[in-house]
């Protein structure tokens, strides 16, 4: 009988926006499961509290402060990463939010958006695809957004660039055939972290969300470890190109 194996056993993955919320709990169900892991984040206070964290639980892990928007960053990530081997997993989880209608939009933080959202994952798989596919075993996991396909007046850049981020993920699924490396995004819902806490506040919008998802209840950055480990492992080896949805039915 079949036995699927999620074990992640002295792989080296690489969480971009790993110091809170869904990217540190993804981080650490990956080291949970036996990889070692680069954390990543602008705070440095929260980064430290991760590392010290995962630490604590005898996990081998490195860090990367550095901010995305800097042209360096993809090399800087990739530096790191080779402090604990050759990288075998990528997940590109960091972002940045600007909630904004189209009379808001400003070309500082619309260019903001563009550079980490989208042009630093295309910079970050370039720098890590040769070593995926010579790992034998590469796996590259994006995080999207429900905002792709459940368009709201205040994301429209944010939504539309998650839009452009799965595009990219699932056209390089077919680019790059040949090789071992798989191509995939898990696409969340609405997820409580520290970014919409303000929002949840309001126990009126709360409820609206809510009420929209069918599952009835938000979801937490744990509900997108299992998605995470199932395409990060051997057992989801033959998922490529593929969005698979977190969102207790909030899309529908």
């Amino acid at each position: 009988m079949f036995t699927p194996d999620f074990s992640l056993h002295d792989r080296v993955a690489v969480v971009t926006g790993s110091s809170s919320g869904i990217g540190r709990a993804i981080a650490l169900g990956l080291a949970n499961a036996g990889a070692h892991v680069v954390l990543h984040g602008r705070d440095k206070a929260l980064l430290r509290d991760a590392v010290t964290e995962f630490l604590d639980a005898g996990h081998v892990v490195a860090s990367c402060d550095v901010d995305l928007a800097q042209e360096v960053s993809a090399q800087r990530l990739l530096e790191t990463a080779l402090t604990l081997g050759s990288p075998d997993i990528l997940i590109l989880n960091a972002s940045i939010e600007i909630i904004e209608t189209l009379d808001q939009v400003r070309p500082q933080s619309f260019n903001a958006q563009v550079r980490v959202n989208y042009q630093a994952s295309v910079e970050i798989i370039q720098r890590f695809a040769p070593y995926l596919d010579n790992s034998k075993y590469g796996r590259v996991i994006a995080l999207g957004s429900v905002q792709e396909i459940r368009c709201r007046e205040s994301h429209m850049v944010y939504g539309s660039l998650k839009a452009a981020q799965t595009h990219m993920i699932l056209t390089l699924a077919r680019e790059r055939r040949g090789r071992p490396t798989t191509y995939n995004i898990i696409r969340p819902g609405a997820i409580e972290t520290a970014r919409n806490e303000d929002r949840l506040r309001d126990s009126d919008f709360r409820k609206s969300v809510v009420k929209a998802i069918p599952v009835g209840r938000i979801g937490l950055p744990d509900d997108c470890v299992g998605a995470a480990l199932l395409l990060a492992s051997d057992a989801g080896a033959y998922i490529n190109g593929a969005v698979l949805d977190v969102d207790g039915g909030l899309k529908l």
